[in-house]
């Protein structure tokens, strides 16, 4: 209401009619806390450098009118006097050369500038609300760069047929029986999943590899299809809102970033239900969901016809009535993707680097969820 009332008014005064990117540009840029994390040069030795917070504009103008390089947002900016007025600069001779706006790129990428921007919007806007479903998955994300001089192929030993590998030769201890009459599964110890349930968030993403590597997804048709780059997980609550979002080397399996997406969430939101595909079908996921008060939906595997568990071995576990109904509203994660690469620039990487990567990938982030915000309190 203030932004259709009084807002738009007074800027149509200043810099003529406001088209609808215009509009959704001016909306992002007042919703989102910008000015509180961009560092400021004024009163520093030296040479003054460019205004950051009118160069930080400028990106977020790049993801919203979803321009593919910086120099077509440059060569809008030198055309576009509306825009220019919006970004922060009144003339065409105060927008900073292309060096310019690398460099600063490089400074709120090594910052993590659009991530705090996005944590901050997140707990202004989501804090009283109680959240229902937050679904969790992830997607490719292709880039332009070449694998990093540590990355080591290891081969997998050919196994010759009717060989086994070497036994232990110590004595079985009793087997704790459940009520199916089968040794029930002990949790795996020493994994990396069993680990992140003992750690801080900050130890968790330190651990998780962030080198460009080779990805492959079996697609809902059967098909493999592999990728080099990198994979975007994201937490999305009710209303396609993202809450958090991790960037990780593209062979990283799914499961292995569950638990520090869900305390990241923990941390912004209040939710209820966690909603998550076969890839995330782990027991220390499911219990770790339940330590923190909530309630996993995990789709089981489906493993000779059967849709067999390894949470509850032996197995075959089908959804209720109320899980499958629930289940349903995961669909929205597939939206959010399909939006953040179709109109906010997720298609278009032309930066090498997973802090630069994601640095790109968060201003499309930060834009796709002022928009959905906007669209749920209509």
């Amino acid at each position: 209401h203030v932004l259709q009332s009084s807002l738009f008014p007074v800027l149509e005064e200043e810099v003529g009619l406001l088209g609808k990117r215009a509009k959704q540009l001016v909306a992002t840029l007042e919703m989102i806390p910008l000015a509180r994390f961009v560092p400021s040069s004024k009163g520093w030795v030296g040479r003054p450098s460019k205004d950051r917070y009118a160069v930080a504009c400028a990106f977020v103008a790049k993801a919203v009118y979803g321009f593919t390089t910086t120099s077509q947002l440059l060569e809008r900016l030198a055309q576009d006097a509306q825009l220019r007025r919006i970004c922060g600069w009144n003339t065409a001779q105060q927008v900073p050369h292309e060096s310019t706006f690398s460099r600063a790129f490089a400074e709120f990428a090594q910052m993590e500038l659009p991530q705090f921007v996005h944590e901050a919007l997140i707990r202004e806007t989501q804090k009283d609300r109680l959240i229902g479903h937050i679904a969790r998955d992830s997607t490719a994300i292709e880039a332009r760069e070449r694998f990093p001089e540590t990355t080591v192929t290891v081969k997998a030993e050919k196994r010759l047929p009717g060989k086994r590998g070497p036994r232990s030769k110590g004595p079985r201890g009793p087997h704790k029986r459940w009520k199916g009459g089968k040794p029930r599964r002990a949790l795996p110890e020493g994994t990396r999943l069993h680990r992140q349930r003992s750690m801080s968030l900050t130890a968790m993403l330190a651990e998780l590899p962030k080198d460009c590597s080779i990805g492959v997804k079996t697609s809902s048709k059967g098909y493999q299809q592999y990728w080099r780059g990198y994979k975007l997980h994201l937490d999305v609550a009710d209303g396609q809102i993202p809450i958090s979002a991790v960037l990780t080397g593209a062979s990283l399996h799914d499961s292995q970033v569950a638990i520090p997406l869900a305390t990241m969430s923990s941390q912004r939101v209040t939710y209820c239900y966690e909603l998550m595909d076969a890839a995330y079908d782990a027991q220390h996921i499911v219990e770790h969901s339940r330590g923190m008060g909530h309630v996993p939906i995990v789709d089981p595997p489906q493993r000779g016809g059967n849709r067999k568990s390894t949470i509850l071995p032996d197995t075959n576990r089908q959804f209720s009535w109320a899980e499958a109904d629930r289940y349903k509203e995961r669909t929205m994660i597939e939206r959010v993707n399909g939006r953040l690469k179709d109109e906010f620039g997720g298609r278009q990487i032309r930066v090498r680097g997973a802090s630069k990567i994601m640095a790109h990938l968060m201003f499309g982030v930060l834009a796709l969820t002022v928009d959905q915000i906007l669209k749920l309190l209509r």
